[in-house]
């Protein structure tokens, strides 16, 4: 049956509201005899402020509370990040639609505009996630890396703040709030690889929703939707999470898709990387066959370490590799 009226869910940050009432007006402009409403809920990544991501949970932490209550039916809809999301959604869940990707790279806002480059050795930079800490030691091991928690303001105000020469974050984010004048340098992919579906936003629903299932086409990207899967896919192989720097990055070109993956040590001075390429029907298995690379020419040691010096998971795990 038809309903009237659509409950987005979504957290509370500036960033996530950005997102969500766009998402709104796009829906609200398609179907104008529908009400939609907006409902903020505070997740656990979003209450916990003063520990690392890493040391908590992971990336989960902030959809948690919000996927619970789409199974218990208190909203229809989840607007997410899709580097938020886990690569294993909840029984009874899945991503309906996936918007057209935003700027998937990094960018780096430093206190006097300069580059990565030109940053005095030994200065301090920010980040909230291993995988940019990696990469950042693996060009300049003489920098400082300080752990960032908090929303995009909170974030950049810290520069200052917390006498900090820079800080590195998504460059997704940063346009979506109007702040590209802050930028001081885009991070080409050589520099800085992505997290798994950066830039992009997952539209969550129940899977006995066939019609806003049918409701939400308007809003997807399927050229997006199929790079992302290549993504996840590959972060699927390697169980990966917050806790290791794993990194991937896929784009069309022509009537192929070209996925970048990447394995790196904690201190960033072990980083296994590699590219592969298939047509746009293999979208799945570029993912699979890419990580099954890079566990065998070293990745999986370095997995094995992590994950025995963290103890979230046995070598074991690991089959196959």
């Amino acid at each position: 049956m038809e309903r009237k009226t659509i409950k987005i869910g979504t957290r509370g940050s500036s960033l996530a509201l950005q997102q969500s009432t766009w998402v709104k007006e796009v829906l609200g402009k398609t179907y104008p005899h529908l009400k939609i409403e907006l409902v903020v809920i505070k997740t656990s990544g979003d209450k916990i402020l003063d520990v690392p991501l890493a040391a908590i949970g992971g990336k989960g932490l902030f959809v948690k509370e919000i996927e619970e209550a789409l199974l218990d039916k208190r909203i229809d809809l989840a607007v997410h990040s899709m580097k938020d999301m886990p690569g294993v959604l909840p029984k009874g869940l899945m991503i309906g639609a996936v918007p057209i990707r935003e700027d998937p790279r990094d960018v780096l806002i430093s206190r006097d505009h300069v580059p990565l480059k030109d940053i005095p050795n030994q200065k301090r930079i920010g980040t909230s996630s291993l995988r940019r800490k990696a990469q950042l030691l693996h060009q300049r091991p003489d920098l400082q890396i300080v752990t960032l928690r908090g929303n995009l303001d909170t974030r950049i105000r810290k520069i200052y703040s917390e006498d900090l020469e820079g800080i590195v974050l998504a460059a997704a984010g940063i346009h979506r709030m109007g702040l590209k004048d802050q930028i001081s340098q885009y991070l080409d992919l050589e520099a800085s690889l992505p997290a798994i579906g950066q830039g992009a936003l997952a539209l969550e629903i129940r899977e006995e929703d066939p019609w806003l299932k049918r409701l939400i086409t308007v809003i997807h990207h399927e050229a997006t939707a199929l790079c992302i899967q290549a993504e996840r896919s590959f972060l699927n192989r390697l169980q990966g999470g917050c806790q290791i720097p794993i990194a991937g990055h896929a784009w069309i070109k022509g009537q192929r898709i070209i996925l970048i993956g990447l394995i790196a040590s904690l201190d960033g001075r072990e980083m296994f990387k590699n590219k592969i390429e298939g047509p746009l029907t293999d979208s799945l298995s570029l993912g699979v066959r890419l990580a099954e690379k890079l566990l065998k020419v070293g990745g999986k040691s370095i997995l094995d370490q992590i994950y025995e010096t963290t103890g979230t998971r046995s070598s074991r795990e690991m089959k196959g590799s």
